[in-house]
């Protein structure tokens, strides 16, 4: 085996881009655009590891070759898109694991990392990843919540991290994550609030083979799926009574009963969960368990909203601008004292994502090197608040002008415009998976 050989079975020009970011500056990254020309290079080169896109029905004859020519050989799987049957499917194969595109460069090097970490050369092993380290921030208020949150990693407690929307509560958890000694395993999340209720059961659970009319094959649920790893669930506080009772039975006794089985499976993972709303208000008024919170909550962390952090406002606009002139050529580069004392005196109801929202619109706007006071968005120089009614943000001005709904349904029309429509590009553009992007089209009834 060559420990500094990565064969690539991919024609996407992106995928290696990325792949080229990830490993090591001295390794040779081999290309075949097939899988039978992948089992060709395999047999002639000898790699440490390989990368192969595609659907099960193309993959998995690589990787039974793979494993006939040197049965150590790890195949890393790339799915067109976020198939957990594909993944189980190929897992089940012999892949080591599989991802997903658009490729996160983070978790691509995580995956490698986790294959190669151990019994290569030391020159040739890729550096660990410190997922706090990427959680941009200077703020004490930060600084002692990734303390915290390292010390938590290092046990195998449940974790329930609160904080509004936008503050980074899935970052942390997948910092907990890959900082734990279940990192090797896998790292499931399922967002509790983007899935129907009448779903959300059979994804969290699965089914068995006929457990009704479609249930054509037997699915394992999340619980499965993270097995010896972590499991994130997001919006916890959408969370069904009837889930509920389920979840805090599988706390209680580790075990899952999938649909339409007859045996229960026992399990081994840990649960990480986080919400923006107050789960002992929901407690008082019934639409939540009190039992469930106290097992969620043997740990919380409190994520601060961006205006308790005004110092955070810099250095986070400077590493999305960063990104924005190597994706798409901004030729912004830095910010006027005047406006970032604007932006600083912003409340940020939106947090985070909203501040990512504030740079995206500058780039289309601003044709300027430098973000001026002039260039930034009307409520934003204002410093106004959106008002508020039950905790919900009305359909008042916002960083553009627009409420948080228009400006996300904005930001979906630019990308898809800017992708002449393509699935696929558009999602890298807005940094998320296809299914979300899909999830978000339907909701704004964007074709």
């Amino acid at each position: 085996m060559n420990p500094t050989t990565f064969l690539l079975v991919s024609s996407d020009i992106q995928t290696r881009r990325t792949l080229e970011r990830v490993v090591p500056r001295h390794a040779v990254i081999l290309t075949a655009d097939t899988p039978l020309l992948g089992i060709r290079q395999i047999q002639q080169s000898d790699p440490a590891c390989v990368l192969c896109e595609g659907t099960p029905h193309t993959v998995i004859p690589l990787i039974q070759e793979a494993r006939l020519h040197q049965p150590s050989l790890p195949v890393i799987v790339i799915g067109p898109q976020a198939s957990i049957h594909d993944a189980v499917e190929t897992m089940r194969a012999g892949a080591a694991d599989y991802l997903t595109k658009p490729l996160d460069p983070e978790e691509l090097e995580a995956a490698i990392r986790r294959i190669l970490v151990t019994g290569e050369p030391a020159q040739t092993t890729l550096k660990p990843v410190d997922r706090f380290d990427l959680i941009v921030s200077v703020s004490p208020q930060m600084k002692l919540m990734k303390q915290l949150a390292r010390e938590v990693a290092l046990t195998d407690a449940a974790v329930l991290i609160t904080g509004e929307s936008g503050t980074g509560k899935e970052l942390f958890a997948q910092a907990i994550h890959y900082a734990s000694p279940r990192a090797h395993g896998p790292l499931v999340a399922l967002n509790c609030a983007g899935i129907p209720e009448h779903l959300l059961e059979s994804e969290l659970f699965g089914y068995h083979q006929g457990a009704f009319t479609d249930a054509k094959h037997t699915k394992p649920g999340r619980f499965q799926l993270a097995e010896g790893g972590t499991l994130f669930l997001d919006e916890i506080g959408e969370m069904s009574p009837a889930a509920q009772a389920k979840l805090l039975r599988v706390l209680e006794d580790h075990t899952v009963d999938p649909l339409g089985d007859t045996h229960s499976h026992k399990v081994n993972i840990r649960i990480i969960a986080a919400t923006n709303e107050d789960l002992p208000a929901h407690i008082k008024t019934g639409r939540f368990r009190l039992d469930l919170y106290y097992r969620l909550n043997v740990y919380q962390l409190r994520l601060p909203p961006l205006r308790e952090r005004p110092e955070d406002i810099e250095p986070i606009l400077q590493r999305f601008l960063g990104q924005a002139r190597v994706e798409r050529g901004c030729r912004i580069t830095g910010l006027a004292p005047d406006a970032l004392a604007i932006l600083q005196r912003h409340s940020w109801p939106g947090n985070v994502r909203e501040l990512h929202n504030v740079v995206e619109w500058l780039t289309i706007t601003c044709k300027a090197d430098r973000i001026e006071a002039h260039h930034l968005p009307a409520s934003v120089k204002t410093g106004k608040a959106p008002e508020q009614a039950n905790g919900e943000l009305k359909p008042s001005l916002l960083a553009f002008g627009l409420s948080v709904q228009d400006m996300e349904k904005k930001m979906l029309e630019e990308a898809l415009r800017k992708s002449g429509g393509n699935i696929s590009e558009a999602s890298r553009l807005l940094k998320i998976t296809r299914n979300t992007l899909r999830y978000r089209m339907a909701k704004y009834h964007l074709s």
